[in-house]
């Protein structure tokens, strides 16, 4: 098949989405995004690919997770059917096990199109290892499918060890990948070695699975040891700011920490250009677009072992890993960046160097010898 028509099913179509589906239309022409929740284009990204919104979608927490997802229905609007019957794609990649999923399989022998399955990456709450009822229905819809993809080798062992899926038929490469393009404020120079106060930033979400409470907490290990060379942003909100706000006072890091708040996405640039290291202390994250979107512009980042983007991570040579629990080792890191400025340019170096990999263009490639997978075995 010379040209296939492409439908993607995103329950949420955010902007880091946008440049590979940008090089995979560049790549195959007829290819329709559908979305139950659409912000608008990304900058630099409007109208590089077609979308078509579908209502909205309806988050309902089952089980609210301390450090970690939760459980969580997400109602998706069931009209996705008729729109894709109007469209007829010959593939449709769709995300997760949703309900759009079972949708897309359920009418698979009737409209004859082939189904991906595309599994961000694995995680406790997401899994749901305990759940025989749910790992039976994904089991089900793995083998209904024609093929699996996932963003990291964790998501890989989870699909074929757990779900049982063909080995042959799960395919593995970050397709979640961010372009210079998404950031408007930012340039290629890194920070000069004379800098004497490196800048560590956090973005994210102020809540507990994120785990800035750790990262604070290793502030306050560095405060007792009397190191107070850096200095911390924290972009993002949530409900959690008021209790961190007043952890800093108590243990005398307000001087240390900016609390920035939230920033439109196309300004993120200009806050990963002015930092020195990105930091990422999650406690659970399927993948973790920002720790790619950081490497990209040239920013190592100590990131979380229980990050899916970690498998990006080197450690000690593009970046760090750690257990973000462990306040020692975390606060070592950070001092060892405060005591050698220069180490964070060599290894920024590398981060941009090793995200030369993950490309959209290197993601539609992945994507379009999928595609021919799928089709030669149909």
């Amino acid at each position: 098949m010379e040209n296939p028509r492409i439908a993607w099913l995103l329950t949420s179509a955010f902007y880091y989405w946008h440049p590979m589906l940008a090089a995979l239309t560049r790549r195959f022409g007829d290819l329709k995004a559908y979305a139950a929740n659409w912000r608008g284009y990304a900058a630099g990204f409007e109208n590089s690919f077609a979308v078509e919104i579908v209502g909205r979608r309806k988050v309902i927490p089952i089980l609210k997770g301390s450090t970690g997802y939760g459980i969580n229905f997400t109602y998706l609007p069931l009209n996705i059917v008729s729109r894709l019957l109007e469209f007829k794609p010959h593939i449709i990649f769709s995300n997760s096990f949703g309900i759009w999923t079972l949708l897309a399989l359920a009418f698979k022998p009737i409209a004859r199109w082939r189904v991906v399955i595309a599994y961000e990456g694995s995680s406790p709450s997401v899994d749901c290892r305990n759940s025989p009822l749910r790992l039976a229905v994904r089991r089900s819809m793995v083998k209904t499918a024609d093929a699996c993809i996932t963003n990291s080798l964790a998501g890989k062992i989870y699909l074929t060890e757990v779900l049982k899926a063909p080995e042959d038929r799960v395919f593995v490469h970050p397709y979640e990948v961010p372009a210079i393009a998404s950031f408007t404020q930012t340039n290629s120079e890194g920070q000069t070695p004379e800098k004497i106060k490196p800048i560590f930033l956090f973005v994210g979400s102020l809540i507990p699975r994120k785990g800035i409470d750790l990262l604070l907490d290793a502030c306050a290990v560095l405060a007792e040891r009397g190191i107070d060379r850096y200095t911390l942003q924290i972009v993002g909100d949530g409900n959690d700011r008021p209790g961190l706000e007043q952890f800093c006072q108590e243990k005398g890091l307000s001087d240390r920490v900016e609390w920035i708040g939230r920033v439109d996405y196309s300004e993120l640039g200009a806050y990963f250009q002015q930092a020195d290291v990105f930091v990422l202390p999650t406690l659970e994250d399927t993948w973790g677009v920002v720790v790619s979107e950081a490497m990209l512009l040239g920013k190592p980042v100590l990131c979380s072992q229980w990050a899916g983007a970690s498998e990006l991570i080197e450690h000690g040579e593009n970046g760090w890993i750690c257990d973000p629990r462990d306040r020692q080792t975390l606060a070592n890191l950070l001092a060892q960046i405060v005591d050698n400025p220069q180490l964070a340019i060599e290894m920024g170096d590398r981060a941009r160097a090793t995200m030369q990999r993950y490309t959209p263009e290197a993601a539609a490639d992945f994507l379009a010898d999928v595609v021919e997978r799928v089709n030669a075995a149909y």
